[in-house]
């Protein structure tokens, strides 16, 4: 059977969640067996060493346009000319005509939440848009839908009000190269180039409102007020104009200097920023998954998370879980975990234990096992 994998953004330079899902899902399926041909469908960017084609994987390069416009037109066009018999849409969304068996992987529902979908820039709000009037109408249509998490498997038959049989919960997982050791001097060189400081806390940035920074820089306040902010945040892919805005609307202008902007780590290197950090915080509002969370444990990074949503589903028991709209217990569990040295030891030995659960083998294992149930094979 021929396989049609949409996975319109994977060559784009700056890649996040979605593209890093699907990445790791074909790289996987470049090395097993299976009954199948993949036509990958993608839209050509600059970073075209992601992946190559191999005799089962076949990448397919349209120009870049606008994504509504190449996934309604171009992608149906394509997987007529290609007789592809199922549709894999892997970034939540999909063509609203469906000719043939359409599995769709909706990563979340919280465009569908008004509590955290009227805010952000404008392209995420744009996008939310395109979602909540797409994602109700190819829900229906779908022969299957892949989420990340039981959380959003629920959230989803409740929101979309859909039959549970029709929504399967695959997990996400952890790149390979997070468990890469480094040396020393390889660490240090990464840090001076980065210009890190020799004590800080990571902070993966991001303008979506469900990230919670404005509770993180809120928390960096009631610490120094106690003299106990002895550490940088140093934040990921954000930028100053959007930092210095929040400060003064806080009043927290004098933390600045408290903070450091690093820009845009690819993925690759981000395992060097997890070692070097003395803790990874990862306080959102409202995740599907996280999959952050397994890079900093696979790391050997003590990992602080919410206690909302699919967080606790992922980072399990033994995990330092923090309710993210009280500063004070974001505070005080920031300080135990920096100083008490049992304490750290407990968290990281627990996230090298739990990151072992999950995997990219079992995920695409899993994608497959659900292609021929649809399939019929």
């Amino acid at each position: 059977m021929r396989i049609g994998i949409e996975a319109q953004r994977i060559f784009r330079q700056k890649k996040h969640g979605m593209d890093i899902v699907i990445l790791e899902i074909l790289r996987q399926l470049q090395q097993i067996k299976t009954p199948h041909e993949y036509l990958v469908y993608a839209q050509s960017y600059k970073d075209t060493d992601t992946l190559r084609s191999t005799e089962n994987v076949n990448i397919k390069l349209s120009g870049p346009t606008l994504y509504p416009i190449w996934e309604q037109y171009i992608l149906p066009k394509a997987i007529r000319k290609d007789k592809i018999d199922l549709l894999h849409c892997t970034s939540n969304t999909a063509p609203i005509t469906p000719t043939i068996p359409l599995v769709v992987t909706i990563h979340d529902v919280i465009y569908l939440e008004k509590k955290v979908s009227n805010n952000g820039v404008f392209y995420q709000r744009l996008g939310g848009i395109y979602r909540r009037w797409n994602v109700p109408q190819i829900a229906k249509k779908a022969s299957m839908i892949v989420t990340v998490s039981n959380y959003e498997r629920n959230r989803m038959i409740e929101k979309l009000n859909l039959p549970e049989e029709k929504v399967r919960t695959v997990y996400n997982a952890c790149s390979n190269h997070f468990a890469d050791e480094y040396s020393t001097e390889e660490l240090n060189d990464f840090s001076k180039r980065m210009n890190l400081p020799e004590r800080f806390v990571l902070f993966l940035g991001n303008t979506d409102p469900k990230k919670n920074l404005p509770n993180v820089i809120r928390t960096l306040a009631l610490l120094y007020e106690r003299k106990q902010l002895d550490f940088t945040l140093v934040i990921t892919d954000f930028k100053e104009e959007h930092l210095l805005p929040l400060l003064k609307e806080q009043n927290n202008e004098h933390l600045l200097k408290h903070i450091l902007l690093i820009g845009y780590v690819v993925n690759r290197e981000l395992p060097k920023l997890y070692k070097l950090a003395q803790l990874f915080l990862y306080p959102s509002l409202r995740e599907s998954f996280g999959i952050p969370i397994l890079e900093a444990m696979q790391c050997g990074t003590p990992v602080i998370t919410s206690n909302t949503s699919a967080m606790p589903e992922i980072a399990g028991a033994g995990a330092v879980l923090i309710d993210p709209t009280q500063i004070e217990d974001i505070a005080e569990k920031i300080v135990r975990l920096l100083n008490d040295a049992d304490m750290r030891a407990k968290v990281i030995a627990y996230g090298l234990e739990r990151v072992k659960l999950f995997s990219w083998k079992q995920t695409t294992e899993q994608m497959v096992g659900i292609y021929n149930e649809v399939l019929g094979v």
